[in-house]
């Protein structure tokens, strides 16, 4: 770096040592001090290393440093949120996704639809000219604009509609993108970390830069190439100043005025960063524009993350974000389903569901499945439609073709109705059974079936909904507008039966309500309903029969199932109930029947099993209408003889009980076509049995038999396999003739 006197440094003129004398006195001229200038290499190497260290600037000599010291602090700046695993992970699940958003057919067909609804709105009056005098022009104006259209699709790349067919592989990976975006968008929106991490790390990069910019240029004048360097060591060189040259200096000063204008650069940039960031919220995003422009009016806004990470991909371009949003509508998830619900069940395969149910009517029911299958609207013949476990079912307009249509269940399942179904609903259903999952209210929509005529409700419904359903209260539709129901059944957990059942039905003739085991406490408001004629009231905890029953005048059956009666003293006001023909009260806690029930001459049907009743009083016998008398499962043990006024008995049960033998009257019951006598005491069964010639079941295992009359064999319409005993007495009986000629036939 420096060198001696007319070699590398130069030495001022002060450095020289002259000996001089006054001027007045005889001067004697003194050689001067004999100069070296053939210093040693080690001490130009000495001197070189002094002054770089102690004279040359700390910004010359550390500029290469400093630089790299920049570098590296503006490269982690930019390149952490790429690397910190908080925001690493969630924007290489994002590019992911991303990409398989772009790539995905679905996107394609879903875009290209919406080009196409929008290319063929064309108003009617532009058709309407093609019929004019004009119509050769507009005609001709309308195949540019086709072909304008088409040109259009190319150059977007979106196949039609009709091309783009989406195969079950296809449809499959379309519905893992939306479950992967589901996914991504509540773990993401959720948080901020990556908004905040580029916000930090574009605040560092514009403090460093402001920094750079601030100190560079100043210490930039410090880097010079020629540098006065005084040292003192005149006893080991001669000399005290040296004058030395950096010979790095020219090249610094370009490499750092070149590096100010690459910082300059790069901190604009950063500086534009942060007022894009700045000058609006970043942490939503908002696809208004798309909503307007295409028929997926249902893509929600997102917001912080998710949202600054379409931000981000909108700055390279906006069509992946266009894509992107394909994936967060549920009508576009909807339309998928469709497709791959259609792929899965074919025509052929909705034919093999279909069955005769118990009321031999065509049935089809379809259990757990994401949407009704299109092909369903094909098979005309669907009398009952059965949907169990489908989660928001959309009933289109096509179900008006399903013309035999006459009932509907709804198991678990939430419907969505279109107006055109429910005007075809509204004619044509007569029957409708709703099961409710989780606590709701009615859905409205059935109260616009005017026709309906029986209505089935099961779940945990709001007993504000019923109570506020009144057409008092509201001008909305409510069960008021339900003119032609005659049978309501609520299946719920309510204190009391909700008002507005009994002020805005009274033509209602059959009320079912079954309570769960939940106290049912007032029952008041039961005396409007006048006309019902069924009425059951099963599992509401009741302790005694409602007095406000008996001013059902036109009650025909009464059921109180599955309660907590102990008495029945109340039945004698029953005889104010003159069409009263059927009484069930079984499955309670009865002790005895009260002599008073001779008073029902009109009861046809009485169920009393499963209680605790001990004796028929003889004051029974006197309901000589009775057909059905069922007493089994409870601690009896005998028959009355007096039985044999019941003449019109069909059926008759005394199961489950302590009998040991059967009267004779009970043969006189000629009509009797059931008898069960399973699990008593019997020993014997009376040869009488073959006077019942119209029985057609018998039901004798469980008891203490070892024989069965021959005489059995005369009840004309008794079959075998409807005779219930044990294996062993059946083989006592005679073979039937047909076994008998057989077996003759063989011995031949």
């Amino acid at each position: 770096m420096c060198s001696e006197l007319n070699d590398r440094c130069v030495v001022p003129l002060d450095m020289f040592k002259l000996n001089s004398t006054p001027s007045n006195s005889v001067s004697q001229v003194t050689p001067p001090i004999r100069i070296q200038n053939d210093l040693h290499k080690q001490q130009y190497a000495y001197i070189d290393a002094v002054c770089y260290e102690k004279q040359l600037h700390w910004f010359a000599k550390f500029f290469p440093y400093l630089v790299l010291l920049h570098t590296l602090i503006f490269a982690a700046c930019s390149n952490f949120w790429l690397h910190y695993p908080s925001t690493s992970s969630r924007i290489e699940h994002f590019v992911s996704i991303l990409h398989k958003c772009f790539d995905s057919p679905w996107t394609t067909r879903a875009l290209s639809e919406t080009v196409a609804e929008q290319s063929v709105s064309v108003p009617l009056r532009k058709s309407r000219v093609l019929f004019s005098p004009s119509g050769l022009s507009t005609n001709t104006s309308a195949s540019k604009q086709s072909l304008h259209i088409g040109q259009s699709n190319m150059e977007t790349g979106l196949e039609s509609p009709t091309s783009s067919v989406l195969d079950k592989k296809e449809g499959e990976q379309a519905k893992a993108i939306f479950e992967k975006v589901k996914r991504f968008r509540l773990h993401v929106e959720q948080k901020d970390v990556i908004y905040r991490v580029y916000m930090k790390q574009i605040i560092i990069k514009v403090i460093l830069f402001l920094i750079i910019i601030a100190y560079v240029p100043y210490f930039l004048t410090y880097i010079t190439l020629e540098i006065d360097c005084p040292i003192d060591m005149q006893a080991f060189t001669g000399y005290k100043r040296y004058h030395c040259v950096y010979a790095l200096a020219e090249i610094f000063q370009v490499l750092a005025s070149f590096y100010v204008i690459m910082v300059l650069f790069y901190g604009l940039t950063s500086s534009y960063s942060l007022w894009w960031m700045l000058r609006s919220s970043l942490k939503e995003y908002s696809f208004e524009a798309l909503r307007e422009k295409s028929n997926y009016s249902d893509i929600p806004d997102v917001k912080n993350d998710f949202a600054f990470i379409l931000h981000l991909a909108d700055q390279y371009d906006p069509l992946y974000s266009k894509r992107f949003s394909i994936f967060l509508s549920e009508v576009s998830e909807n339309k998928l389903k469709q497709i791959n619900l259609n792929n899965e069940w074919t025509m052929e395969k909705l034919k093999n569901k279909l069955v005769k149910n118990c009321q031999d009517k065509v049935e089809l029911h379809l259990f757990m499945l994401s949407g009704l299958p299109d092909n369903v609207f094909e098979l005309t013949e669907i009398e009952v439609l059965t949907l169990e476990l489908i989660p928001e079912v959309k009933l289109p307009p096509a179900i008006s073709t399903l013309i035999n249509l006459r009932e509907l269940n709804l198991y678990h399942s939430s419907l969505l109705v279109d107006r055109p179904a429910l005007n075809f609903l509204e004619d044509n259903l007569k029957i409708l059974r709703l099961k409710f999952t989780e606590r709701g209210k009615i859905p409205r929509w059935i109260f616009h079936l005017k026709n309906l005529k029986e209505l089935y409700l099961s779940g945990y419904i709001i007993s504000d909904t019923l109570s506020t359903l009144s057409a008092v209260q509201s001008p909305a539709p409510g069960f008021q507008d339900l003119r032609n129901l005659r049978t309501l059944y609520l299946k719920s957990t309510l204190s009391r039966i909700p008002q507005v059942i009994t002020d805005t039905l009274p033509a209602l003739q059959k009320l079912s309500l079954d309570n769960e085991g939940n106290k049912l406490v007032v029952l008041n408001n039961l005396k409007k309903m006048v006309n019902l004629k069924s009425l059951e009231l099963i599992n509401c905890d009741l302790e005694r029969i409602p007095h406000s029953i008996f001013s059902l005048i036109h009650l025909h059956e009464l059921n109180l199932k599955e309660n907590n009666l102990k008495t029945i003293e109340e039945i004698i006001s029953f005889q104010h109930l003159q069409n009263l023909s059927s009484l069930k009260l079984w499955h309670n806690h009865i002790a005895y029947i009260p002599a008073q029930i001779g008073a029902l001459s009109n009861l046809e049907q009485l169920y009393l099993d499963h209680n605790k009743i001990e004796n028929m009083p003889l004051q029974l016998f006197l309901c000589t209408k009775l057909t059905h008398l069922d007493l089994s499962y409870n601690n009896l043990t005998f028959i009355p003889e007096e039985i044999q006024f019941l003449t019109n008995l069909l059926y008759f049960a005394v199961t489950s009980n302590y009998i040991e033998t059967l009267p004779n009257g009970l043969f006189q019951c000629k009509k009797l076509q059931t008898l069960l006598l399973g699990r008593n005491s019997l020993m014997t069964l009376p040869p009488l049995i073959g006077e019942l010639t119209n029985l057609i079941q018998l039901e004798l295992v469980g008891n203490h038999l070892e024989v069965l009359p021959p005489e059995l064999e005369a009840c004309p319409s008794l079959k075998r396999s409807c005779v219930l005993v044990e294996e062993n007495l059946l083989n006592t009986l005679s073979p039937p003739p047909t076994e008998r000629l057989q077996t003759c036939l063989d011995k031949c």
